[in-house]
């Protein structure tokens, strides 16, 4: 409610708790609609993990059509349409145009500043918050209620901070070390606002390997096709020491997690017919290995791969072929989930309204990852987090309209 100070009216105050995408576009929003902000951070700074995007580029958004585009987002399609549609990868690139940022598209229709970092990005965005007046405290850690104010661990010691709002934009559970770590799910637990359990998204594959891969960490995986169950990917990986990462494995990981097997097709534009007829010419004197990089112009790590995973191999050019067509990848899982770039699970949409407002506690709203939904990299996931928190901070105002405490 507007508060009354030195003859000063105040207007009502929000509290935003997380300082990434989705809570710093939300303390925007607030600010936009002519409320006090307030957003608290954990970590020294903000916008670690916004930070850490920025290392391959800062892949803001995807050109592409809404409707794939809404797609990728698969069984949270349907709760996130109005919000992506409300501010779609055309409005996410008009924000940062508005940020002063020079944009670019590649190929394949992923958006990036020209600088190929988020930190100017981030420094303008700060700088125009505030200007509007937001409030950012950094090593304010959140630690649940106490009666109807927000009790902190500080520099200073335990805080209380009484809002009239409240929007939670607290991540997932992955990269704990920039700030996501999920502790947000056990005080909503406490308060009896049960979330579904976090799980590895867009994660890279642990496998072991012989001693005979060793020379291939950090070689690239191009021109193949991934399949786990009915997630299909043309996108690169690398081998490591670790196992496999990259755009190649992220996008199938979710098929994985889910328990199908992993397909690799060493050549995705021939058919299965044409690889056999190519590897039944002669080869004379030559090794498997140069009949396979002559017939099929396959590289090295690719051949090594192939004998890895299928040693020892067919010789019947029909059953080589099956092989190089869907090669079964052994492994132990998906790394683990701090590894992640992303995680699924989280708070569900069922627990809040169609305003992102947690229906077991009114005032309270939550964006960003630490909401139920996954997508692929690719700029999906970022586009999301500040639609979302665009979303839970207009709700936010509309709910304060509404109880009477914003005009």
């Amino acid at each position: 409610m507007a508060v009354t100070l030195a003859g000063e009216t105040l207007p009502p105050s929000a509290l935003v708790i997380g300082a990434g995408p989705a809570g710093l576009m939300a303390a925007e929003v607030l600010a936009g609609q002519g409320l006090r902000v307030i957003c608290c951070e954990a970590k020294p700074s903000v916008g670690r993990k916004f930070l850490m995007a920025g290392k391959s580029g800062l892949n803001l958004t995807k050109a592409e059509p809404f409707d794939p585009f809404l797609a990728s987002f698969e069984e949270a399609a349907a709760p996130l349409a109005p919000i992506l549609r409300a501010f779609d990868g055309e409005a996410v690139q008009d924000w940062a145009r508005g940020l002063g940022q020079e944009l670019f598209t590649g190929s394949t229709g992923r958006v990036f500043p020209t600088v190929m970092k988020a930190s100017p990005l981030l420094r303008s965005w700060l700088a125009r918050l505030e200007s509007m007046g937001v409030e950012v405290r950094t090593r304010w850690r959140w630690l649940g209620w106490e009666g109807s104010a927000h009790r902190f661990e500080t520099p200073e010691g335990r805080q209380v901070l009484e809002a009239d709002v409240t929007l939670l934009a607290t991540g997932g559970a992955s990269w704990s070390r920039l700030g996501s770590d999920g502790a947000w799910a056990e005080v909503l637990r406490a308060q009896r606002i049960e979330s579904r359990p976090f799980a590895p998204a867009n994660a890279a594959l642990s496998v072991p390997w012989s001693d005979h891969m060793t020379r291939h960490f950090g070689s690239p995986l191009k021109g193949v096709a991934w399949q786990a169950g009915t997630h299909h990917s043309r996108g690169e990986a690398a081998l490591s020491a670790r196992g496999l990462e990259g755009g190649g494995i992220y996008t199938v990981s979710r098929g994985v997690r889910e328990g199908a097997a992993l397909l690799l097709d060493l050549a995705p534009d021939l058919s299965e017919t044409e690889v056999a007829r190519r590897l039944a010419r002669p080869r004379g004197k030559a090794s498997l290995a140069n009949h396979l990089r002559k017939a099929l112009s396959l590289p090295p790590v690719q051949v090594a791969l192939l004998q890895e995973m299928a040693r020892p191999l067919p010789q019947a050019p029909a059953a080589l072929a099956a092989l190089i067509k869907a090669l079964p990848i052994r492994h132990r899982g998906l790394r683990p989930l701090d590894e992640a770039i992303s995680t699924a699970g989280g708070l569900p949409f069922a627990a809040l309204d169609e305003r992102l407002m947690v229906k077991a506690r009114p005032g309270l709203f939550a964006a960003g990852e630490m909401l139920d939904w996954e997508a692929p990299t690719g700029g999906y996931l970022l586009t999301a987090c500040l639609a979302t928190g665009r979303w839970a901070g207009l709700g936010a105002a509309d709910w304060l309209r509404e109880t009477g405490s914003l005009p």
